[in-house]
């Protein structure tokens, strides 16, 4: 029996063979909000058309969420129509050969962890998620040369969090490597990660 979620996976990650589309994916999911196509064209060096072929897509696929959106800040009348803009979408995409279910491992370990005491990280596993963080911090950091606020981006990337300076300059982070467990076991799985980007 054929798994339709898995054909799907597959399908919409070979979209991102494309050197065109997949440079416009990467860029659209750096962007801190949606994007309209003559943006993400302009950003990638492409026609607005031929962005748009290719956004739409992405959206298609699942990749990307696509929606409308006034670009221009104008409202009421004569302010024209709606952009179609586009942002990363929150569906994960998964390909394993053969099939592994990680997810459901990760899943009973947490919910098992829970039940052990009041949800937060016991001892034991805020060490381990430390001690991980330090390997990823030395696996990292190559030469010292760089600032200690470049390392540490550097890691985070290299962990998955994929990090950017807000206008503030505080670090903030795209994006949750344990996002699937996040729902289920929110105490947890912060407080774990926290341990770790310490």
């Amino acid at each position: 029996m054929t798994d339709t979620s898995s054909t799907d996976d597959l399908g919409a990650i070979r979209l991102l063979n494309d050197p065109v589309r997949r440079r416009l994916y990467e860029w659209v999911v750096e962007q801190p909000d949606a994007v309209g196509r003559e943006g993400a064209a302009a950003a990638v060096g492409i026609s607005r058309s031929l962005a748009a072929f290719h956004l739409d897509k992405l959206a298609e696929a699942g990749l990307l969420e696509a929606g409308y959106r006034r670009l221009t800040g104008r409202v009421g009348p004569g302010a024209g129509r709606p952009a179609r803009v586009y942002q990363r979408a929150d569906r994960e995409f998964s390909v394993t050969l053969p099939e592994r279910r990680y997810a459901a491992a990760a899943d009973l370990f947490a919910t098992a962890i829970e039940r052990m005491g009041d949800g937060a990280p016991p001892p034991a596993l805020a060490d381990s998620a430390a001690a991980a963080g330090a390997e990823l911090g030395v696996a990292t950091s190559g030469s010292d040369t760089g600032s200690s606020e470049d390392r540490l981006t550097g890691a985070l990337v290299a962990a998955g969090y994929e990090p950017f300076a807000d206008a503030v300059g505080s670090i903030r982070l795209r994006n949750c490597p344990f996002h699937a467990l996040v729902e289920a076991h929110r105490t947890l799985v912060c407080g774990t990660n926290l341990e770790l980007a310490r």
